[in-house]
């Protein structure tokens, strides 16, 4: 436990420091001077503390002085710029909490500093002139957010749904004109045209509380179980339309909460009404980078967890949505698109066709938008880094494809990773419509001072283009997803991946006084679920996956190593310690093996079998795993650890995954999840769903899954003699109380389905489209002045930006194959059978809305009506027209070379 003297709730750094070092003058000078000695220079925590502790050489009184306030600050402090005479610390003593102060090493002497300050401090280690040059570019995003308000509380961080209804309750409590927008939100709704809820004979507050309390007569006197159709035409009279329910019930239950909400708001009401109300039909799901596809594409560049999250989401949305609008008493058809880039050169997967219905859903299909250029369609794959400058082209393509598609706009969009939040934000604009954003993450925390060395990384990362991206999409999102509170606010000693965009520098391009404030009500914590249907109890025996099991029997137990295991397990009895990971340092899963390794108890208790990565060094192409691959065969020949350990390769086939933790449980074992720090835990919620009791890492994510000693065990990726020890006493204790291990097994599930699944993360989503359409609406002139802020930097900034990302010089025109088929969503239940490629044809709705703005070849511009554009079906040619079409093509290359190199040696 941490004794250090905090501070007081009224102190400040800038007021408690002077006295701090002044109770132990000698020994700061010493310290002050250390640190200044070596001239300019930026340091963290641990080097700070390593300088404190360097400079006091007495053992007690260095223990007094970090035992009080100067301890505190220095543990508080996330980094410090040195500029002698000066070193100015950024100190956070709190989540989201920071303070900034310079000391004079000469005299001790301390200032209060800002964030613009304190930023120009460190510009001055790295690029002196910008941090003098009067005109750098300051982003202060703050500036135009003054008026949203904000939460208070590190502890309340991500829970923006509960503060904005708070908020909104209080609004709609003011006077009895307060309840007019609510209203004009309601008339609003419709469908296709088609009035829903209200029409425009309810237009006054009073006139809707009244046939309100009309309804509620006629409803009461009906049966529960009574079809709305039986009564529709009485409620009609009243000014009422479709979508309060399906039966008398239903009805009743909804017009009940909006009376209760018009006559006495409480949060509580607003967040179910909201949750009940008609407003998301079609969701339009963003993902352009890596090979997007439902079978071949794991492993391939860019291409992981991302992808299965998607098609995890869309099929618990879409089931979300059927049942919402079953109970609403409507008659639709939900529709839900995830857009991706088309890839022609597709590497023998389906990322080369346009429209692909998404398996195991009867609404929801993937369409896929090419890359283009001055030359044509990229056919080639692009790295997520290199991709900004076909984003802004793909943005417009995508607006009329998903219109085509849809034949409407969308309701909700969804943004993923940094490319499809920039693209999410420019769609939604375009289309005025409520956006969401997802991170999955932020690759700014993953390289240490990105930021201030952004020039150093530039030209393999583009950091420029990406943090400039991803600051545009936070601030013009209405809602953000995350899936842990330490993603946002990260803990106590560590900022959260979101917090470290609060203020930043990038000498020489721009310095970012206030970027996005996590006490912003956007956040929202919704964590995803696992598959049902794939990792299931382990005691559902009925549902158990028994044709993998003599192929798993193998894997866990076959006595000769092969190309997919090594090592082998002497005693079966024993209970399994089971992980699975990629293969690299901060999965640590060499740091398990060696726990291991060294623990005599645990190794006399239970056998361990890891699943990851090679075993050939020379199959890698990463250095890191290639060094950790070799570091494993090292740690089996060490340790002796055949006979009780398995190593096996990397397995990608999810439904036996989800046998194989179950078989894993069939022996009374359980799952480690070891890494050095974990985002979130997919693993984690993977196996407990399966019934297996879990030990995981207390670095990120999977200490807010796990409560530690009930539905699982939190371990020290740091202290591996104590976590091996945490894990050696479980099994102890399994043996003295056999029931031990079914009631921590029980509680996970427990833990799981209470909190992590797909259903409670599809309604959690629903409702913030819901309720942030009328947050955004209520908030108009706020976000007009702040889209036009983020307009000014994407067309000044990110563009500029984005031209200077290197394109593939060698790009052929590829011709894509189109049909004029449309799909048939009401028959197709899986995409299975896939006999033509599609292309939906855009039939235009009267009463379309006009979108609000269009992205112009200067960006942003007023809306005008994007016109339809009618497919073109191409149908199969004989084997010498291909022949001819291949040599007109491969002659337009030739041309579009000439061209190429004309222009570039004549201007």
């Amino acid at each position: 436990m941490d004794s250090r003297q905090p501070l007081k709730r009224s102190d400040t750094i800038a007021d408690s420091m002077p006295d701090a070092l002044r109770q132990s003058t000698y020994h700061m000078k010493r310290c002050f001077s250390r640190l200044v000695a070596t001239g300019k220079r930026l340091l963290k925590r641990q080097h700070l503390m390593d300088e404190v502790e360097k400079s006091i050489e007495d053992k007690v009184e260095r223990s007094k002085i970090l035992e009080g306030l100067i301890g505190f600050i220095v543990i508080s402090t996330q980094e410090a710029a040195v500029v002698p005479p000066y070193v100015a610390f950024a100190v956070r003593p709190n989540p989201g909490f920071w303070e900034f102060v310079k000391v004079n090493s000469e005299n001790l002497h301390v200032d209060a500093i800002n964030v613009s300050e304190y930023l120009k401090f460190k510009e001055m280690i790295f690029d002196q002139n910008w941090a003098n040059d009067e005109n750098a570019l300051e982003i202060d995003f703050a500036a135009i957010n003054y008026n949203t308000p904000h939460l208070t509380l590190p502890s309340s961080i991500g829970n923006g749904v509960s503060y904005i209804s708070k908020f909104m309750f209080s609004k709609l409590c003011e006077n009895c004109e307060s309840a007019r927008p609510l209203l004009h939100y309601l008339l609003a709704l419709n469908h296709q045209g088609e009035d829903l809820l209200i029409n425009e004979n309810l237009n006054t507050v009073d006139k809707l509380k009244t046939a309100l309390f009309a309804a509620n007569n006629v409803i009461s006197t009906l049966p529960k179980e009574t079809p709305y159709k039986n009564f529709e035409q009485r409620l009609k009279e009243l000014g009422f339309e479709r979508g309060w329910g399906d039966n008398a019930e239903r009805v009743k239950e909804t017009m009940m909460t909006l009376s209760e909400v018009l006559q006495t708001p409480e949060p509580a009401k607003l967040e179910s009404l909201f949750s009940w109300l008609p407003t998301v039909f079609r969701i339009v799901i963003l993902s352009p980078h890596g090979y997007f596809g439902q079978s071949d594409v794991l492993g391939l560049p860019d291409t992981g967890g991302q992808v299965v999250y998607i098609l995890d989401q869309v099929k618990a949305l879409e089931e979300a949505l059927l049942f919402r609008i079953k109970l609403q008493g409507l008659a639709v058809k939900p529709q839900i698109l995830v857009v991706t880039r088309l890839i022609p050169d597709a590497q023998g997967t389906k990322c080369n066709r346009e429209v692909e219905p998404i398996i195991n859903t009867k609404h929801s299909h993937i369409l896929r938008v090419p890359f283009k250029t001055d030359n044509g369609v990229l056919h080639q794959w692009i790295s997520r880094f290199d991709i900004y400058p076909y984003l802004e082209i793909f943005a417009q393509d995508a607006v009329d494809k998903v219109l085509e598609h849809m034949e409407c706009k969308p309701d909700l969009i969804i943004g993923n990773y940094s490319d499809g939040n920039l693209v999410a934000s420019l769609m939604a604009c375009k289309l005025g419509i409520t956006q969401g954003t997802i991170a999955h993450a932020l690759e700014k925390t993953k390289y240490e001072d990105s930021d201030v060395k952004w020039k150093e990384l530039e030209a393999k990362y583009h950091f420029s283009c990406q943090f400039t991206a991803d600051i545009l999409a936070m601030n013009a999102t209405d809602f953000i997803i995350t899936s842990t509170y330490q993603e946002i606010a990260g803990s106590k000693e560590k900022p959260g991946q979101y917090e470290s965009y609060a203020a930043y520098t990038m000498p020489g391009l721009c310095r970012v006084v206030s970027g996005i404030n996590i006490f912003d009500p956007k956040f929202n914590i919704v964590a995803p679920g696992a598959d049902q249907s794939v990792y299931f109890p382990y005691t559902e025996k009925k549902r158990r996956l028994s044709s993998f099991q003599p192929a798993i029997e193998e894997l866990l137990y076959s006595q000769k190593d092969n190309n997919e295991h090594i090592g082998y397990l002497a005693d079966r009895r024993k209970p399994i310690i089971f992980s699975m990971a990629r293969l690299d340092t901060v999965k640590n899963i060499t740091g398990l093996t060696e726990w291991y390794g060294k623990n005599k108890r645990l190794r006399d208790l239970v056998n361990l079998v890891i699943v990851a990565g090679f075993f050939d060094p020379s199959k890698s192409n990463d250095r890191e795993e290639q060094a950790e691959i070799k570091k494993m065969h090292h740690l089996m020949e060490q340790y002796q650890l055949r006979g009780q350990f398995r190593w096996i390769a990397a397995q990608t086939e999810r439904h036996r995954n989800g046998e194989l933790y179950r078989c894993i449980a069939d022996t009374k074992g359980a799952f480690v999840q070891p890494a050095l720090y974990e985002a979130f835990g997919l693993t984690v919620i993977e196996a407990m769903n399966c019934g297996l009791p879990t030990f995981a890492t207390n670095k990120g994510g999977p200490a807010e899954i796990i409560m530690d000693g009930v539905s699982g065990f939190h371990i020290d990726p740091n202290n591996g003699d104590q976590s091996s020890n945490i894990i050696a006493d479980f099994f102890d204790k399994c043996k003295m109380d056999v029931q031990h291990w079914n009631r921590v097994s029980t509680a996970g599930l427990h833990r799981i389905h209470e909190c992590y699944t797909w259903e409670i993360y599809a309604n959690k989503l629903l409702n913030m489209g819901s309720i942030y359409g009328f947050w955004r609406q209520l908030n108009k002139e706020q976000n007009l002045a702040k889209q036009r802020y983020i307009q000014m930097l994407y067309n000044l900034q990110f563009r500029n930006l984005a031209k200077t990302v290197p394109v593939p010089s060698e790009q052929a025109q590829v011709h894509l194959p189109l049909s004029i088929t449309k799909p048939q969503q009401s028959t197709m239940q899986t995409a299975t059978a896939e006999t033509q490629q599609l292309a939906p044809v855009v039939v235009p709705k009267q009463g379309q809305s006009t979108p609000t703005a269009v992205l112009g070849k200067s960006g942003l511009q007023p809306a005008a009506e994007t016109p339809p554009t009618r497919a073109k079906s191409l149908q199969q040619k004989n084997s010498s027209l291909q022949k001819l079409c291949f040599i007109v093509g491969f002659l337009f290359l030739i041309y579009y070379v000439i061209r190429k190199l004309h222009y570039r040696f004549t201007w």
